[in-house]
């Protein structure tokens, strides 16, 4: 038997988003990293 599981697009983004990286020392250098990288920050999922 499977297990559905149901992905709520609000918990993710309150735990990986942009503004939970903002939060965070760690998460603001990933943002500048992407930033250098890309020019710009996009999330998780490009």
């Amino acid at each position: 038997m499977k297990v559905r599981i149901r992905k709520s697009n609000l918990k993710r983004a309150r735990m990986c988003g942009f503004l939970a990286r903002k939060k965070t020392r760690g998460g603001r250098k990933i943002i500048a990293r992407q930033r250098r990288k890309y020019g710009a920050f996009r999330g998780p999922n490009r």
